[in-house]
Formats: C-alpha cells, sequence, structure tokens
C-alpha cells in the first residue's frame, strides 16, 4: 500500500472548504457535515485537515466573492472545494452574474492552488424537499437551479479543475425522507455520507497525484 498523501513537510494536508448552508452543513451536528466526513472517509490514503469550513447559511456567489475569498487568503490551504449557487436562484439572481462570479472564483482559487487541488461540487435541487416543493415558483426554480449547475460544470471542466455532480443522490429525496434534515429543506447527515461516497474517490485521486 502506498504512504498517504501528504505534504512535503510529512504533515497534513490543509483543507478550506467554500459555500453556503450546504458546506457549513444547516440542520445536521458539525461531524456530519459532508467536509468533515470527506476527510474521515479519505483516511488513511490521504491525510488530510480541515483548516476551515467557511461556509454561511444564505450566501450567494456574489457574497463569497466579497467575503469569502479574503479569508482563504488569509489561511494556508492544499486543497479546496466550492459549493456554490442555491442562494443566487433563491433570490431571484440572473445567470450572467452567477457566471461571472463563478469564474471570479475560480481565476482567484487557480492564483493559489493547482487545478488538482480544486474541486467543485454540485448544487442540490432543493424543489425536491418538503419545503422546497411547496414554492409556487418550484418549477422555475428547478429549471434554473439545472441552468446554475450547467455554468458551473461548464466554468469548471474548462479549467481541469475537478467535477463531482452529487445529483444521484440528491435527487433520491422524495424518495427517502430520511435524506432530508428535520427542517424539510436541507440535506440529513445521511444524504452527506451519499454524496461523500460521490466525492471522496474523486478527492483521493486529486491528492493523490504526483504532478
Amino acid at each position: 500500500m502506498p504512504p498517504p498523501a501528504v505534504r512535503s513537510s510529512g504533515s497534513p494536508l490543509t483543507y478550506v472548504a467554500l459555500g453556503d448552508s450546504y458546506t457549513i452543513g444547516t440542520g445536521v451536528k458539525a461531524r456530519h457535515r459532508w467536509p468533515d466526513q470527506l476527510v474521515r472517509a479519505l483516511r488513511p490514503d490521504v491525510s488530510l485537515e480541515l483548516e476551515a469550513n467557511l461556509g454561511v447559511n444564505g450566501k450567494t456567489s456574489s457574497q463569497l466573492v466579497e467575503e469569502q475569498l479574503s479569508r482563504l487568503d488569509s489561511l494556508e490551504a492544499d486543497f479546496v472545494t466550492l459549493l456554490i449557487g442555491v442562494n443566487d436562484v433563491y433570490r431571484g439572481g440572473d445567470a450572467e452574474t452567477y457566471q461571472a462570479n463563478v469564474r471570479t472564483i475560480l481565476e482567484h482559487l487557480l492564483e493559489r492552488l493547482p487545478a488538482r487541488r480544486i474541486l467543485v461540487v454540485s448544487t442540490p435541487d432543493y424543489t425536491l424537499t418538503p419545503e422546497g416543493s411547496t414554492r409556487a415558483d418550484a418549477a422555475a426554480q428547478r429549471s434554473q437551479l439545472e441552468r446554475f449547475n450547467e455554468i458551473l460544470r461548464e466554468e469548471t471542466l474548462a479549467r481541469d479543475i475537478g467535477w463531482v455532480d452529487i445529483s444521484a443522490v440528491a435527487d433520491r429525496v422524495p424518495d427517502d425522507p430520511s435524506l432530508v434534515a428535520q427542517d424539510g429543506l436541507h440535506p440529513s447527515a445521511k444524504q452527506y455520507a451519499g454524496w461523500v461516497e460521490l466525492i471522496a474517490p474523486v478527492a483521493r485521486e486529486m491528492l493523490s497525484e504526483d504532478r
């Protein structure tokens, strides 16, 4: 078995997570947030330490640009994940602004890290949840979410940055209520565990690459 991926100094790789309520894990305990679960899932192959989870409930891509990038710059990060977009849709944001923000975020990250140390995760469809499905404009919001996820995917892959689509898990919500937290809107610990089953193999390969 190859030795675990670590920094050249032998210390763990440091990890910073950027995002919104899905990253900070609104509705679940800290240890059940997907970034925390990811760190545990990668052991022992990758020695990764969550330096900071900068996710904040309700934040848009514009707010991430304004607030989280400067905080990231004050930290030492060997690996960064990004999940952002749901609040842009929820608040009626336009695709052009979202795309511009995504480009700004990704280019900023590439100034700090190689593409193989950046991983972007798709936004789940909250209109499938008990709370989200009650919105009068749920169908329109679902369509906009799909558009925004496509923007995020295209901008990510155009830069050879890691990409994971978690919809295969998130879209099971209508058939499995246990995938939703008690607030009826955010993912449960079980759903986040399902995400990590998809994210961990990609992250493990990225962080184990010696190039």
